[in-house]
């Protein structure tokens, strides 16, 4: 018996909606046989196992039971034994399904209409899966859009067949779209979300500024000009870093272009956002004093470690240097990616003399010598009574001025008072009640482990219950780094871990000696 029913006009609305959707027309007949299928189970029993199939060609639709052949029975709405199974089919096999043909079923208004829900839910679907693989490779692409609606000044964006975010936050300050407006934006992120694929773009994204150039600088398309970094304040300014891979073309000329067409082009898009460009350079400092400009900058001074710099720059060129509430210095220390101090020649030669004032008057009194002899040293670089004491002889008797008498007075008395200094460091340490245990650790200075007392860190075990940074507080970042606060705590920790009947490390020692 055929059960099948003659549904071509089937075929005809999968089609249609394809073509409408851009889906694929099999998906689409995916979802209408899901729907059959469910308006089947409502017939037939939810938890019966109904199947539904239309002809690819003919648009018959079938409806047919269908009956797990098992071992042992977990569910008798959808499964058979297999004993029972052979009655009916001789070749029955443990896996394989019995097919019962079932009657077609008359869809009445509730079948229909869901039905219908089910196709409209399955090919919503397949549109955003469509549409999150059609843009999830587009991120960084600039894209032109419709303004599609608004809400609470969030602009709903329509990209053709796709609707995109632009918050109110990536849009320059104090412009504003209207429903219909076309309008250019960035894609700076694609992402899967529980209602659906998000589109998200941005006006005031670095990359935007990047893109647009491209476009108008054919240099930049074809990779003879890159550009290596962007900073902005979005309406107001920007800074571009460019670098040519020819010599013979002129990056900063090449995006400025003629009279400066390709950067207007480009400051228009952006609400008359001014661009400063500007080569890109490896040397840190040069790109430092290049990112700076229109300033002049008179000295350097680069921190590696903390990545800062230190900016000289004569008095006058002081509010140019800083810029509008901060914004040049601002935008070159983001271009730059170091922190950037700036500092007039007047500030830097005042604190170079207090320095220098400061470490004289060091040397005068811990090593009982004139200003003349310790202005030398201080001008010679040493900056600590500890770098005088540990420096070679000959290095200091080289020093002009000086010879190896001199020399050796010197670093005698540096010597002769870091002794002083250790012993009545050691004597603080003491009464402060700094235990010897803590003492012997090798890192730990006299001036540490008083720095210590004074904060009630008193025996191994208060030691060993602090934080790496909280000792880094104590006895101050200069002096000591994560790894090494580490390694002080672990060594702190180490009797915690020893066998409680074991003997003790002295003990041990003089074991091994009389062994």
């Amino acid at each position: 018996m055929d059960t099948a029913i003659a549904r071509p006009e089937l075929l005809l609305v999968a089609d249609a909606v394809a073509r409408e959707k851009s889906i694929d027309r099999e998906e689409v007949l995916e979802a209408m046989e899901q729907a059959i299928q469910k308006a089947g189970r409502a017939k037939y029993g939810h938890e019966k196992d109904i199947r539904a199939t239309i002809d690819r060609k003919t648009g018959d639709v079938r409806l047919s039971r269908w009956t797990e052949i098992v071992d042992a029975v977990e569910n008798e709405e959808t499964q058979i034994p297999v004993t029972i199974a052979k009655k009916f089919k001789p070749d029955a096999a443990i896996g394989q399904y019995i097919v019962d043909p079932l009657p077609p079923i008359d869809f009445g208004r509730i079948a229909a209409q869901t039905a219908k829900q089910v196709i409209v839910q399955r090919v919503r679907e397949y549109e955003r899966k469509r549409q999150f693989e059609e843009f999830k490779d587009r991120v960084g692409e600039i894209v032109n859009g419709v303004v599609k609606r608004t809400e609470y000044g969030n602009l709903m964006v329509e990209l053709g067949r796709a609707e995109a975010l632009l918050r109110r936050d990536e849009l320059i300050p104090r412009e504003s779209f209207r429903n219909g407006d076309r309008v250019r934006a960035y894609i700076y992120d694609v992402r899967e979300e529980p209602r659906g694929p998000q589109i998200f773009l941005s006006r005031t994204h670095p990359g935007f500024l990047a893109k647009l150039f491209a476009q108008e600088v054919p240099e930049i398309y074809d990779g003879i000009i890159e550009i290596k970094a962007v900073a902005r304040d979005p309406g107001s300014r920007a800074k571009m870093a460019v670098i040519s891979r020819d010599s013979s073309i002129d990056p900063v000329g090449a995006c400025v272009g003629m009279r400066g067409s390709r950067v207007q082009a480009v400051v228009q898009e952006l609400q008359g956002e001014k661009i400063d460009i500007i080569p890109w350079s490896p040397q840190a400092a040069t790109f430092v004093v290049n990112a700076l400009a229109p300033a002049e900058v008179t000295k350097v001074v680069m921190d590696e470690e903390a990545g800062r710099v230190e900016v000289v720059v004569p008095d006058e060129q002081l509010s140019l240097a800083i810029g509008r509430r901060g914004q040049n210095v601002r935008l070159a220390s983001q271009l730059t990616r170091w922190d950037i101090d700036i500092l007039t020649e007047a500030e830097e030669s005042e604190r170079r003399q207090e320095e220098f004032r400061r470490r004289s008057s060091l040397f005068v009194e811990a090593l009982d010598v004139d200003d003349v002899i310790a202005g030398l040293l201080v001008t010679e670089g040493f900056t600590s009574v500890e770098e005088l004491a540990f420096t070679p002889l000959e290095e200091v008797a080289a020093i002009e001025g000086f010879d190896e008498n001199v020399a050796a007075e010197l670093v005698r008395r540096a010597e002769a008072f870091i002794a002083r200094r250790d012993n009545e460091l050691n004597d603080r340490r003491v009464e402060l009640g700094v235990t010897d245990d803590v003492a012997a650790i090798e890192v730990l200075t006299p001036a540490m482990l008083v720095a210590l007392g004074e904060k009630d860190v008193k025996t191994l075990d208060d030691l060993a219950d602090l934080a790496s940074d909280e000792l880094i507080e104590i006895v101050g970042a200069e002096n000591m780094d994560e790894e090494t606060a580490n390694n002080v705590i672990m060594a702190a920790r180490a009797h915690w871990f020893e066998d409680s009947g074991s003997v003790s490390g002295a003990e041990a020692s003089q074991e091994a000696q009389h062994g």
